[in-house]
């Protein structure tokens, strides 16, 4: 989930802003921070993805997933000299901090709440907008990472890939967010709500861990296996899951694609086909390019693209990129 710094009226001009220009939106997340001398080590054991070789400045997406091979929370790795910061959603930070402290088992690692606010900058204007809100260096390689001042306050710049458009992740001083803010908004960053946020992340395909991906889903089902596993590292807490679904190729009952509508849905809206329950909606969005769009998950007989399935029994399209031919 996630919330707009603020909201104007003008949900076109917001997402013409993260197709065209610079788009400012808070995120609904928080940072962990991780010390100690192994703490990369017991990531690595821990986590859906390869960390251990992460050198300061340089980042990884990865899953923290349950016994049973569902999801936990998504993660952001990031590595610094002395710390490891995690970024997850706001509402999963105590379960993966009871969660890694639950396994630590003596492990000489320490967990703190990293008290910041999480901003994020996004679309084809995004860099120039930092860098004229006074950043004066960039990171190049995704998730990649550096401390810079912005407004007056140290901030770390991430470059991150789970933006709906080319984009960096901010963390700020949760004092100070307000005022870096108003320093992005000096620079024409435009503050986007939650509508034309949503439209611009399903026709991005860009599924967020609360709206689209939750306890109950499997990596295979949600799209994101390259973006946050490792095939080839060791064991993992829910690797034993994941493990057996690669080896039957990765095939699983249901998965997320997007979905031309004909009619506005709303979340939760029922996926059928021939009559048949075939799915259900988890963010839908009104697109001033593409009209009525949603993503949701829906079965495996209705995966290719172009299949003909209703959303709440209207006529809808099943895609796997809006940007293909209709």
């Amino acid at each position: 989930m996630s919330h707009s710094v603020e909201t104007s009226v003008d949900v076109e001009r917001e997402y013409r802003a993260g197709r065209e220009a610079a788009a400012l939106v808070t995120l609904a997340r928080g940072t962990l921070d991780m010390s100690g001398p192994k703490r990369q080590d017991y990531l690595h054991a821990m986590l859906s993805n390869e960390v251990n070789a992460l050198r300061p400045g340089e980042g990884r997406r990865a899953a923290s997933m349950s016994a049973k091979g569902s999801f936990q929370a998504l993660l952001r790795v990031l590595v610094d000299t002395s710390v490891v910061v995690l970024e997850t959603e706001a509402d999963r930070l105590e379960l993966v901090l009871r969660t890694l402290e639950h396994h630590k088992v003596g492990a000489p690692v320490r967990f703190a709440p990293g008290k910041a606010a999480v901003l994020a900058v996004f679309g084809p204007r995004a860099a120039a907008a930092l860098q004229a809100a006074g950043v004066a260096a960039l990171p190049v390689a995704s998730e990649a990472h550096l401390k810079a001042e912005l407004g007056g306050t140290s901030v770390r710049v991430v470059r991150a890939s789970d933006l709906p458009g080319e984009g960096f992740v901010l963390h700020v001083p949760e004092d100070a967010a307000d005022a870096v803010a108003a320093s992005l908004r000096g620079a024409s960053a435009v503050p986007i709500g939650r509508e034309a946020l949503d439209a611009l992340r399903v026709e991005a395909l860009c599924p967020w861990y609360g709206p689209d991906i939750g306890e109950d889903n499997l990596l295979h089902e949600t799209g994101l296996v390259t973006a946050v596993h490792s095939s080839t590292k060791g064991c993992y807490v829910g690797q034993e899951v994941i493990a057996r679904l690669e080896g039957r190729g990765g095939n699983v009952n249901k998965a997320l694609r997007g979905l031309r509508l004909t009619a506005p849905a709303a979340a939760g809206a029922v996926v059928t086909a021939a009559g048949k329950d075939a799915g259900w909606v988890t963010t839908a969005a009104l697109s001033p390019r593409l009209g009525p769009i949603a993503l949701g998950y829906v079965h495996r007989n209705h995966f290719a693209a172009g299949s003909a399935v209703e959303v709440a029994g209207a006529p809808a399209t099943v895609v796997t990129s809006f940007d293909a031919a209709p």
